[in-house]
């Protein structure tokens, strides 16, 4: 089936056009390289400056380049926010996000430190969830160097990245060394079952266009590797099987209504809900999957929401 037609009418056409990876007879590389070049050209990223860091990578494994975004001079500390940038855990870099990510560390007040994780399927499950970690780690014990409020951290990412957040905060909340202040997640790919035949959900108007069933399920497959579902792990590789929700940070969590992620984070807020975590969702019509990103009135209103959603938070 097409749903062409229920797709926001000024994003119908680039959504149209936008090519998909075909797991099947696809190349990754080739994937990788017209993410990043067409994320990098649709944010106006290349123009974007930014500063460059490497930090301790988790034990054993190598160091993490990160890149910062200030915000305008400001007196005081500063909140700070750790961002996961999208790509199934599979592809993506932090600079091609740079312009939006800029804008945002202006708009809302707020030192953005975006992680350049390891990807999968080179490096599975937890490879990339503990540079991201670690990257957390830093930016708390550094604190007072980068001008930060060490109370006013909070962790973002969409996509692939916004698992990635999630488990971030589910990690900092076990480990007890950071107390995170919010997660904000946009369309957070929670559920390694979402497109496969053990789906809890399959709503056929979800999920033609951008990411698709057979993209969700390789990504998945590669970022797994050989866990099995009975490890302790499996929770923060996959959050929406995590038990116990309980002590999560304050949350906001949007998706769009033809996004193949709806259901899975409609279903992890209400967990959350459930949990007595604070928390709010916001579904918008007519969103496919980085509807945020494509030029439009739509993406105006959600790029405010979250701007919006970050003061509140922070």
């Amino acid at each position: 089936m097409t749903t062409l037609d229920l797709v926001d009418a000024q994003q119908r056409d680039i959504v149209a056009s936008f090519p998909t990876f075909d797991p099947a007879h696809g190349d990754l590389k080739d994937f990788r390289r017209d993410l990043v070049e067409g994320t990098t050209a649709l944010l106006q990223s290349a123009s974007v400056d930014f500063e460059e860091r490497t930090i301790p990578g988790p034990d054993g494994a190598p160091d993490v380049r990160v890149i910062l975004f200030r915000p305008s001079k400001t007196s005081g500390t500063t909140p700070a926010i750790l961002y996961v940038h999208g790509g199934g855990m599979i592809a993506g870099t932090p600079d091609m996000q740079a312009g939006l990510l800029s804008q945002r560390a202006a708009e809302t007040g707020a030192l953005i430190v975006s992680v350049d994780y390891r990807l999968a399927p080179e490096t599975p499950f937890p490879g990339g969830l503990e540079d991201v970690y670690a990257a957390l780690v830093w930016l708390h014990d550094h604190a007072g160097e980068l001008g930060v409020d060490p109370d006013r951290i909070m962790v973002m990412g969409d996509s692939g990245g916004g698992c990635l957040a999630a488990a971030t905060a589910l990690l900092a909340r076990d480990r007890g060394k950071i107390k995170l202040r919010a997660q904000l997640l946009i369309y957070p790919m929670l559920d390694l079952r979402t497109g496969g035949a053990d789906a809890p959900s399959d709503d056929p108007r979800t999920g033609e266009f951008l990411w698709t069933r057979a993209q969700n399920q390789h990504a998945w497959a590669a970022v797994r590797g050989d866990l099995t579902a009975d490890d302790a792990g499996f929770g923060y590789l996959s959050p929406a099987f995590m038990n116990d929700l309980s002590g999560l940070p304050a949350t906001f969590i949007l998706t769009g209504a033809l996004d193949l992620f709806r259901d899975e984070d409609v279903t992890y807020a209400h967990r959350l809900w459930q949990a007595a975590v604070p928390t709010e969702l916001v579904v918008y019509a007519n969103a496919v999957h980085g509807f945020d990103l494509l030029p439009s009135a739509l993406a105006q209103r959600v790029r405010h929401d979250v701007v919006e959603a970050v003061r509140r938070l922070l």
